[in-house]
């Protein structure tokens, strides 16, 4: 199968595209750029990509693909709600003119990247795709937008399904710090404290990035009518655990590394236990990761990778990324490329944050 993923310069494409290659498929990537050179370790050997702004794809940039597995957006929920017009512009409206490129080029299968934090408050029962969407963020609630568009294009020729992940966790060459697991790991290597600035009792169901690339891999193989328009939750339920649970599992793999439950950013109304039986009878799916077997894995990448206090607050964290990339005049207002002269000749680089 010839498949564009979109984001595959990013945490969870870098790791995907090895599997779907593994898999037999012919893959070509999209993306802007903007993680591209935040690696640690060894460069990933990217597939072919296309650089190209998601705002920007053309529907001839999608002709001859047969199925599209969409990850680009900004995914940070600090990002979202510091510039959450731009956050809707990227993560809902051009996801669905991406869809609807897709559809026109005459692609059948839509695999979009959605995720659990759709669910927000839900309390301590477990959720599963037929409970209410309660999105208490910018990107949770553009991510629930683009579910409902997508249905209203779906037909008999165009099939799209939703894949609601989980937190992700785990190593990429392309790593992310400003992620619940990855972060409390990093913070043990570094300073010898798993810092948790909530009080600890949210719940969090996580995931595995290589455990997302298998159920994306599982979706493009499924047949058309059993997964038309479906929705499903990606992870395991013995990964739902609170927010102090999942630093105490740090805790116990990173040496001489101790928790601190400080609470200065108070309750966390995002909380929710997810229920995955769904993808398990009718996908054949079932995460293998563990949250100890991931903290372990981190623990060791970051120490054999020499993972650095710099990279780790600044290269890995979106936020501070895309500040860096405005200050050096590499993107502007918008979050679009521009090049050195055209931000010389006038164009206002991008203040996220500070």
């Amino acid at each position: 199968m010839r498949v564009l993923v979109t984001g595959h310069q990013g945490y969870l494409g870098t790791v995907m595209v090895p599997v779907l290659r593994a898999s037999g498929h012919e893959v070509t990537g999209l993306d802007i750029g903007y993680f591209a050179d935040c690696v640690l370790g060894s460069a990933p050997q990217d597939p072919p990509g296309i650089a190209a702004d998601l705002r920007d794809v053309t529907a001839e940039q999608l002709a001859g693909f047969d199925a599209v597995i969409h990850l680009a957006a900004l995914s940070n929920d600090p990002l979202g709600a510091l510039v959450p017009q731009i956050t809707h512009d990227i993560n809902h409206h051009a996801s669905v003119r991406l869809a609807r490129l897709a559809k026109d080029a005459g692609v059948t299968r839509f695999l979009y990247a959605s995720t659990c934090s759709v669910y927000g408050s839900a309390g301590d029962g477990l959720v599963d795709e037929s409970a209410p969407l309660r999105p208490l963020t910018p990107y949770a609630q553009s991510k629930v937008r683009v579910e409902d568009d997508l249905v209203a294009l779906a037909d008999s020729g165009f099939s799209p399904v939703f894949l609601r992940n989980a937190t992700a966790f785990g190593f990429s060459p392309r790593l992310r710090a400003d992620i619940v697991l990855n972060n409390l790991v990093g913070h043990a290597v570094l300073d010898g404290v798993v810092k948790v600035l909530s009080d600890g009792t949210p719940w969090r169901p996580l995931v595995h990035a290589e455990d997302i690339a298998r159920a994306f891999a599982v979706c493009l193989e499924a047949p058309t009518a059993a997964i038309h328009c479906r929705a499903y939750n990606i992870g395991t339920e013995t990964n739902n655990l609170t927010v102090a649970e999942i630093a105490d599992a740090v805790a116990e793999v990173v040496p001489g590394a101790k928790v601190l439950i400080t609470g200065e950013s108070g309750a966390d109304p995002r909380s929710y236990r997810v229920d995955f039986a769904a993808a398990r009878r009718e996908l054949g799916f079932e995460a293998r990761w563990s949250v100890a077997a991931g903290a372990e894995e981190l623990y060791t990448e970051y120490r054999d990778r020499g993972l650095t206090a710099t990279d780790f607050a600044e290269r890995f964290v979106r936020l501070a990324r895309l500040r860096e990339l405005g200050e050096r005049g590499d993107i502007d207002g918008e979050l679009r490329r521009i090049g050195h002269a055209a931000a010389s000749a006038g164009d206002s680089p991008v203040r996220v944050g500070g």
